[in-house]
């Protein structure tokens, strides 16, 4: 399968004038903000992809890219803690808060930036070959912390022949997982791997139907190890099997959304809000990005009804209290701008406007970095609002969708969140 380049299709911006320039003054917002908090990230010692200095740093790559502001040395000093971090620290191998998601990082801005000081991915990828050959595989198998968050990472380093016997490995690994029932094949979330209030909540634990955690994930992880060239045997039948699976899912018609957001056995499925780390904007997404890795129109044409539909979706059923990437308006604009970049639909065009729209009256001058703040869990079990920084939940995350809404370069940053859906070929 050879997915066309970006250079064939090149990256639309949405936005007439005067909305990009008020998208571009909360860019600004952010970006003060940001600067401003980078000193704490040292100080709490959080220098991961998902909500710290690594994450952050993407959001001053893509500014400077975008010939915004002049902030290559801002993104390299931001992620310099963050390296530094990995020689000094023990981590895990988790994509959000671990050691492949900082490396990624490095890679990735080695080749925007063009600066190539940080080369840590050959011990790194020796290290996670060894970890990737125990068996049987008792870890998570999720993009934020498993199996293909690790595969994300070795993706971008797939030149490499260490990293491409890891993605070997990592399919190997969910075959070994995988389920097999009369709907197809899927990957069960054990209790082991649960928190212990979700542990209580989901005693015989649950299939999950999000990008974030779940089987959507993995069929976006192994569409992109297919257009590799790498275990194609075993990983189309796995992706055959997890598609079929995944549509079986789907929620009756009169539902709100199409899909819910676990399978939990013994219970009926409930519909789902609207976001990137459950429901159908997600789901859609993941699935158009297999479909077009592979090549498989039937797949494709269930992804854009799943997309249409949640495009249209009525609003009050959403579920979308505030602006984050993860479970709020950003990540949605950013979702049916990647829809639309890669069909032409007007459609997804009109709901990614709406959505960046949103984002932009969420923020409220003096209330929170740069007008933001996010619903999140507190230890009480309860939610809250809260000051939030990093890509996952925060204002750099939604800085980044702001800078994809408002400029013509591709956000391949978005491959960290498996939505870089390949566009169609030029005609």
């Amino acid at each position: 399968m050879v997915i066309p380049s970006t250079a064939e299709r090149p990256w639309r911006v949405l936005l007439d004038e005067d909305h990009r320039e008020v998208a571009r003054a909360s860019i600004e917002a952010i970006e003060g903000a940001l600067v401003s908090h980078l000193k704490c990230c040292e100080a709490t010692g959080n220098f991961y992809l998902s909500e710290g200095s690594a994450g952050i740093s993407l959001f001053f790559a893509y500014l400077h890219a975008a010939a915004l502001v002049q902030a290559r040395d801002l993104a390299l000093d931001c992620l310099a803690p963050s390296v530094d971090a990995l020689a000094a620290r023990s981590m895990t191998a988790s994509f959000a808060a671990g050691l492949t998601g900082i490396t990624w990082t490095v890679e990735h801005l080695n080749r925007l930036l063009g600066d190539s000081t940080n080369d840590l991915g050959s011990e790194i990828d020796l290290a996670l070959e060894a970890y990737l050959k125990h068996s049987p595989w008792n870890h998570h198998f999720d993009l934020m912390h498993g199996l293909v968050g690790i595969g994300v990472y070795c993706l971008e380093r797939a030149e490499v022949p260490t990293a491409r016997r890891c993605l070997e490995l990592i399919v190997a690994r969910l075959s070994e997982l995988v389920e097999s029932s009369s709907d197809g094949l899927c990957w069960h979330t054990h209790t082991h791997l649960l928190s212990p209030q979700r542990r209580q909540a989901y005693p015989q634990g649950y299939y999950n139907l999000g990008p974030a955690h779940g089987v959507p994930g993995v069929i976006a992880l192994l569409g992109k190890i297919y257009a590799s060239g790498i275990s194609q045997k075993e990983t189309r039948w796995l992706l055959e099997g997890a598609v079929r699976w995944l549509l079986r899912q789907r929620l009756p018609a009169t539902a709100p959304s199409s899909f819910a957001a676990l399978n939990v056995p013994g219970r009926s499925p409930e519909s789902c809000r609207l976001a990137w780390c459950y429901g159908d904007a997600g789901v859609a997404a993941t699935l158009l990005l297999a479909a077009r890795c592979v090549g498989e129109p039937s797949w494709e044409r269930e992804a854009l009804a799943i997309g249409r539909r949640a495009a249209s979706r009525n609003q009050e059923t959403c579920g979308v209290v505030d602006a984050c990437f993860c479970h709020g308006s950003s990540g949605l604009a950013h979702i049916f701008n990647r829809l639309f970049q890669a069909t032409h639909d007007e459609v997804f065009a009109l709901a990614s406007r709406h959505w960046t729209e949103r984002t932009l009256q969420f923020s409220s001058p003096g209330n929170g970095p740069a007008g933001y703040r996010i619903i999140t869990p507190n230890h009480a079990g309860g939610r809250e609002l809260q000051e939030k920084y990093g890509v996952l939940m925060g204002i750099a995350g939604i800085g980044l969708s702001l800078i994809a809404a408002t400029s013509a370069v591709e956000p391949n940053w978005d491959r960290i969140f498996l939505l870089d859906i390949p566009p169609l070929p030029a005609s």
